[in-house]
């Protein structure tokens, strides 16, 4: 196969499913709604509008790209998994609303937060409406899939959904507690639930199951998941230090301002010493309204000082060598091309993606 550009293969896949989401975005929310009145059409507008604030603004469609690449690479056609791909997408915009509350962020996609632009209980209800969308969206499936497909499509769901919210749990508590003794065992209990079975292994495997996988197969997607999501997660977070997210992003060490504990984070706090370690920890026990950007700067500039970057850098380098090597050996039932090689290609852009 000639080289892949993996950016052009999600705009392809994002397009597909965008117009899926979109039919389900442009109905009404509920029956009810088609019996209001003139008097209540604004209220209704009002809804529908901030609920499509973050599903219009998209995103790259990693997650959905995945679910139908693997489907594909194992011979299904597409338009078997577009809804699935597309409850995938709207489960991102969902969780990225209340993600987006629960650590007060000030930006997504290049835009202002949910909550900074309607208030944190309608930014919250928005959220539950999206994810009410994406059951409906996965009981539509039954139509098309039958029963027992869509039956394990949502017990994955459901366990996929459940790891996260535990890793999103533990990363708020750790935060609270301004826990300073984590190991890097510490950081990727988080990240195996919040980005390896959610952003990687699981639209991974819901593909899969549309395909009908066996247990060994799920279970190689799972492996294969694990390095490539913890790599993709230290390389969002170096991103987050280190780039502007071709101009999306207007503040640098967000992460840091939130006091999430990343591999660079806790490789920092191994290395520092005497004065400065208690700097540091005086910047971690502020809230994000409490820091300053020179606070903020002055953790980045430590990072570079003790190689903490460059550390990070080293363990995501070495987690995409062992998932090109879990691909190549173990997922030989992803043959059918062009899939399997655009699948492979998306290693590569883990590991080298500047935004």
């Amino acid at each position: 196969m000639k080289n892949v550009n993996f950016l052009e293969v999600l705009e392809q896949k994002r397009g597909v499913v965008w117009k899926e989401i979109e039919k389900y975005l442009d109905h009404d929310f509920g029956p009810i709604i088609d019996k209001f009145s003139n008097g209540y059409k604004e209220s209704g507008d009002f809804h529908k509008k901030m609920v499509r604030e973050y599903p219009e603004r998209k995103g790259k469609y990693l997650r959905p790209s995945l679910v139908m690449l693997t489907c594909e690479a194992m011979g299904i056609e597409p338009k078997k998994t577009v809804k699935t791909a597309a409850a995938m997408q709207i489960s991102e915009d969902w969780i990225l609303i209340h993600d987006d509350f629960e650590d007060d962020s000030l930006e997504r996609r290049g835009k202002p937060t949910l909550h900074r632009m309607y208030g944190s209980e309608l930014a919250v209800n928005a959220g539950d409406s999206l994810h009410i969308l994406m059951w409906k969206v996965l009981y539509d499936n039954m139509k098309l899939l039958g029963q027992q497909i869509t039956t394990k499509l949502f017990e994955e769901f459901y366990q996929m959904l459940s790891r996260a919210t535990l890793g999103q749990t533990v990363e708020i508590k750790w935060t609270r507690e301004n826990r300073v003794d984590l190991a890097d065992e510490d950081f990727f209990f988080i990240v195996d639930g919040k980005t390896v079975y959610y952003t990687i292994a699981g639209p991974m495997r819901l593909g899969a199951i549309i395909a009908g996988a066996n247990k060994k197969q799920l279970d190689a997607l799972y492996e294969f998941g694990t390095h490539a999501g913890r790599c993709f997660q230290i390389k969002d977070d170096i991103l987050d230090l280190t780039s502007d997210f071709k101009g999306l992003k207007k503040q640098q060490g967000n992460d840091i301002y939130e006091g999430k504990r990343t591999l660079m984070l806790l490789h920092l706090l191994r290395f520092v010493k005497g004065g400065d370690l208690k700097i540091l920890e005086g910047i971690l026990a502020k809230s994000r309204d409490e820091k300053t950007q020179d606070e903020v700067d002055w953790v980045i500039e430590a990072m570079k000082k003790h190689r903490s970057i460059e550390y990070g850098q080293d363990v995501a380098t070495d987690l995409a060598s062992k998932a090109f090597k879990v691909f190549d050996n173990n997922l030989g039932f992803l043959k059918e091309e062009p899939a399997r090689s655009q699948i492979r290609a998306g290693i590569d852009f883990i590991l080298t993606r500047d935004h």
